[in-house]
Formats: C-alpha cells, sequence, structure tokens
C-alpha cells in the first residue's frame, strides 16, 4: 500500500515584509533546502526592487509619490486630519513624517489614542524599512535581554549587522562631524565610561565611490531571495496588496492564513507548516487578538523612546577650535551631491548605566528643520546648525499598551485600537536630567534657535513590548526565548514589539538580532519535521 505526499517541502507564511519578517524569509530559505517562504503585506510595493529604502530614490517627485502611496488606504479618504506636513521633512522633527500614517487619525474607524497621539505606522512592502534613518546602535548593560547570555547574543547582533550592511564609515572622515565630537568630548570630559564617549552613529547601507550612500531597506536583509539570477528566489513569492486576517489554527497549531487580496477583494486561505507574524507593534498584536490568540501580556508592555529634541546654532569661534573653512566647504559640498538625502555629519553618544541611560544623537545640517525669517538672529548660519534628540527609556508597565474592541471595528474592520500611556515619575526625572544635559551639550557647541523640548507620546516610532518575550510562560510575555507564542509551537512573532526591556536606543538591531534566534530555532524545528514526514513516507511506501 502507498500513500501519495506533495512533493513540496514545508511552507511557511510571513506576514509583514519589514526588516524582520525579511530575516526570517532568507535565513529559513537558506537553511532549509526544501522550505518555500510565502510572504504578505497589505502595503503596496513602492521601488522596482522590493523594500528598497526610498531614500535611494534621486527624483524628489518619484520619492515624494512613494511615500504617499506608504501612507495608509486611509489615506485618500482622510487626508487633511492626517497632519502630513507637504514639505520637506527632517527626522525625529515632525509627529507624523511622510511615508507614515497616524493610527488615530480623526476618521471612523481610526484608533482611540488620545494618550499617545502621535503613534503612526507605514503600510508598504518594506515596511518602516523603506523611510526608517538607518541608525543602527547596539544595546548595551539592561537594555540587553537577560536570559541570553552574552557570547551568544554578541554573535546574533554581529549577524544581523551583517543582514542589514551595517558600517560606521559614513560619517568618519568629516571635518565638521569631527569638530562637533571634540567640543563634546570636551564638555562630558571623565563622565563616560570607557568605549560608551562622543562617537560616529552606525547606520545600515553601502558606501558609494562618490562619497553618497545607498541606505538599507527590507531589500538588502532580502538579498539573494529578490535577485532572479538566484536559485533561492524561486522559493520565496512576495504578495504585496495583500491583507492577512486571521491566523488560523487547529489543535492549537497553526495551519495558515486567512487572506483578502486588496486589488480584487477576494479572500482565501493559504495553508502554512508554520506562520509568522512580524508586523508592527500595534498590528500584529492586533491581528493575533482578531485570530483567537489572546494571552494575558498581548498589547501589553506597550514601551517607545519619549525624546527631548533641540536645534542649535554651531558657533564659529567654537567649530573653528577644530575645524577650518575648508573643512566646512567640503562638508558642504558632500550634502550637495544629494540635497533631497544628505549624507550629513552624524555623532552620537550611546546609552551607558548607571550615569549616562540615554541615547543621544546631533545630527548636522545647513538649514534649521523649519522655517527661519530672513531676520532672525542666527539665520543663514555659515556654521549650520545641529538638531540634537535625547531618547530616553521607558519603564515596562502592565497598565501601558493597546487593547481591542471586537464591537467596534476599525478601518480595515479589525477589532478597533485603544491605546492607554502615562509617562510615571520615573520617566519624568530621567526627562529632566536629559534636558539639562541637553542644555549643556548645546551650550558647548553653539547658540539655540530651538529650546528643548519634550516630543509627543509615539514620536518616536519605537514602539516595543506589545509582543514581549519570556524566559517564563508566566503571563507577563507573549512569547518564549525562540519567539514562539506560548503554548504555540509553530506560531513565531517578531519585531520590535518582543522587545522585554527598557531601551533607550534604536531598535531595529536589537530586533533583527531577536529574529536571527527565532529563525535558526524555526529552521531546526522545520527540519526536523520534514526528516520526520519523509520517515513516515518511507514506511508507507
Amino acid at each position: 500500500m502507498t500513500q501519495n505526499y506533495p512533493a513540496q517541502g514545508p511552507t511557511i507564511a510571513i506576514v509583514g515584509s519589514g526588516p524582520i519578517g525579511s530575516a526570517y524569509a532568507r535565513l529559513l530559505v537558506e537553511s532549509a533546502p526544501n522550505v518555500r517562504v510565502v510572504m504578505f503585506e497589505a502595503g503596496p510595493q513602492l521601488t522596482d526592487r522590493p523594500g528598497e529604502s526610498v531614500r535611494n530614490i534621486a527624483d524628489p517627485e518619484e520619492k515624494a509619490r512613494a511615500r504617499e502611496m506608504s501612507q495608509g488606504p486611509q489615506a485618500g479618504a482622510y487626508r487633511e486630519s492626517l497632519g502630513i506636513p507637504a514639505g520637506t521633512v527632517t527626522e525625529g522633527m515632525f509627529t507624523a513624517r511622510q511615508g507614515t500614517h497616524l493610527f488615530d487619525f480623526g476618521g471612523p474607524g481610526s484608533a482611540h489614542a488620545e494618550t499617545f497621539p502621535a503613534a503612526a505606522a507605514a503600510t508598504n512592502v518594506g515596511g518602516q524599512g523603506a523611510h526608517w534613518t538607518c541608525a543602527t546602535p547596539s544595546p548595551s548593560f539592561s537594555e540587553k535581554i537577560p536570559f541570553i547570555a552574552d557570547a551568544e547574543w554578541d554573535e546574533l547582533v554581529e549577524t544581523a549587522k551583517d543582514l542589514l550592511h551595517v558600517q560606521s564609515a559614513a560619517f568618519a572622515d568629516s571635518g565638521v562631524g569631527a569638530a562637533i565630537r571634540s567640543l563634546l568630548e570636551e564638555e562630558f570630559a571623565g563622565e563616560l565610561p570607557d568605549g560608551y564617549g562622543v562617537g560616529t552613529l552606525p547606520v545600515a547601507g553601502d558606501p558609494q565611490p562618490d562619497g553618497s550612500m545607498r541606505w538599507a531597506g527590507a531589500d538588502v536583509v532580502l538579498g539573494p531571495l529578490i535577485d532572479a539570477d538566484s536559485p533561492l528566489s524561486a522559493r520565496f513569492e512576495l504578495r504585496d496588496l495583500t491583507l492577512v486576517r486571521r491566523v488560523e489554527l487547529q489543535d492549537r497549531k497553526a495551519v495558515g492564513v486567512t487572506i483578502e487580496d486588496l486589488r480584487s477583494g477576494e479572500t482565501s486561505f493559504v495553508p502554512a507548516d508554520a506562520v509568522v507574524v512580524a508586523g508592527d507593534a500595534f498590528r500584529s498584536p492586533q491581528l493575533l487578538w482578531a485570530s483567537g490568540i489572546r494571552p494575558k501580556a498581548l498589547g501589553h508592555y506597550l514601551t517607545e523612546h519619549p525624546v527631548v529634541i533641540s536645534t542649535v546654532a554651531l558657533d564659529a569661534d567654537k567649530m573653528e577650535r577644530f575645524a577650518s573653512e575648508s573643512d566646512l566647504d567640503a562638508e558642504l559640498a558632500r550634502r550637495a551631491q544629494n540635497p533631497a538625502d544628505p549624507v550629513a555629519a552624524v555623532n552620537r553618544i550611546p546609552f551607558s548605566e548607571p550615569d549616562h541611560p540615554f541615547s543621544v544623537q546631533v545630527m548636522y545640517s545647513e538649514t534649521t528643520p523649519f522655517p527661519m525669517p530672513e531676520d532672525a538672529s542666527y539665520a543663514q548660519n555659515r556654521w549650520g546648525y545641529v538638531n540634537m534628540g535625547y531618547g530616553l527609556r521607558k519603564h515596562p508597565r502592565f497598565e501601558d499598551g493597546v487593547t481591542f474592541n471586537d464591537d467596534e471595528p476599525d478601518y480595515r474592520g479589525f477589532p478597533n485600537m485603544t491605546i492607554n500611556y502615562a509617562l510615571t515619575e520615573r520617566e519624568s526625572a530621567e526627562i529632566a536630567e536629559a534636558t539639562a544635559r541637553l542644555r549643556r551639550a548645546g551650550n558647548a557647541l553653539g547658540v539655540f534657535v530651538a529650546e528643548p523640548r519634550l516630543m509627543p507620546n509615539g514620536s518616536s516610532l519605537h514602539y516595543q513590548g506589545t509582543m514581549r518575550m519570556g524566559q517564563y510562560d508566566d503571563g507577563t510575555s507573549v512569547a518564549d526565548p525562540w519567539s514562539r507564542v506560548w503554548g504555540f509551537g509553530n506560531l513565531v512573532v517578531g519585531g520590535n514589539a518582543l522587545i522585554p526591556t527598557a531601551t533607550a536606543m534604536n531598535p531595529t538591531l536589537m530586533s533583527l538580532a531577536i529574529a536571527v534566534r527565532g529563525a535558526r530555532k524555526l529552521a531546526d524545528e522545520v527540519a526536523a519535521a520534514a526528516r520526520d514526514r519523509e520517515g513516515v513516507v518511507k514506511a508507507w511506501a
């Protein structure tokens, strides 16, 4: 007696096309010779190369169009209430940036986010990876996950860096940047631990021969999967404008996903041997909730990075102690090569404990991110300006988070969201300390033309904790140490939402390191299941 089995290997469904979903796709296809990956993305593909950063688009009109395409299906109906600036956007300076859409956009079915008003996301192939700043600092001290050993963690981070093309060369040769570093080093001399002082910002991208950068998006993570000449591409499929409505379950196992083709409106079921949910920190838990997967911690422990920002006009006398006019001319010439998205001198002071629980970025610009009257003091400042931001921690609490209402649909027909969030005295104290340090840094460099101010909740776009991972299934986490939803061995989650610690730095590199660990575990389990299946086939043959 013989039994016929499908010739193809296991199928993995991935929800979300950002850097995290892309890492799962690549590592699974590379690790298992028979695995097929199908990736679903609710938004459109913006560029010919799937997942490419829109920062690489040279034509300003094409770049603006790509960003507008990312602003969600509600953008057309509620454009005036979205709050998207029409002009040039400087990253970190606005609460709703081009390429993103607010969750609480003021229209029917928008989220209830009065305490988190700047909550926003991008809906497109590549996710936020098509729009991010490409900043890739590594977590340190208490930011790291305590139940992953340091040696393993370091290796995971290095693998994540390789996937993202992380490098530190982009800003190292700037004379203006070096002068800014020198002034900050003087100001904070002796206060920062070795290895955690003032330095250049590591970023994801590839320096080009002309001095420009090709910024990394999900495309560099996907790598050979989107290379038509690679045999791996035959086992990868990306479906854009395809909304995953439910993760379907049977006997506490994921058996596939129900999808809606947003072009035709047709709904269908796609079977899968495992499902990876790797969207953002609001819509991923929303999908789990809509699928009947509702662990106690789901949506809770929301954190982000409160951000105190300011703009400073650089003082000529101070800068000329460490840089010359020719250094300034060289910096301006480099920026002029790509005025729509220049490779600016960017410095940072990393998070360290116990005395500097902040992640600081200092970005050089020849103009301010806001219009200044021509007769204003320090308008047209010869040495330009720096936009400074102090990123802070939000300490996780169960009561901070998103809940879902089955009786009230959102604009996509999912259970509508309500976000509840508050800064406590602990955060307020750190905000006050960060503001004082920002004033010291600004005064060391020049004169404030925009006073330090705390951005509205949600402005960082670094949303974490709503599907946090944990060491034990004790009700305080959604996923186990290998990113599997507790009680569902073949349902994996990914993204910033898994980060369980209080962090101050940009989270993408950390989330990718977590994804590497989860993908390796899933690949091992899929391979073991395939071997078991092969044994059954031989036994029946």
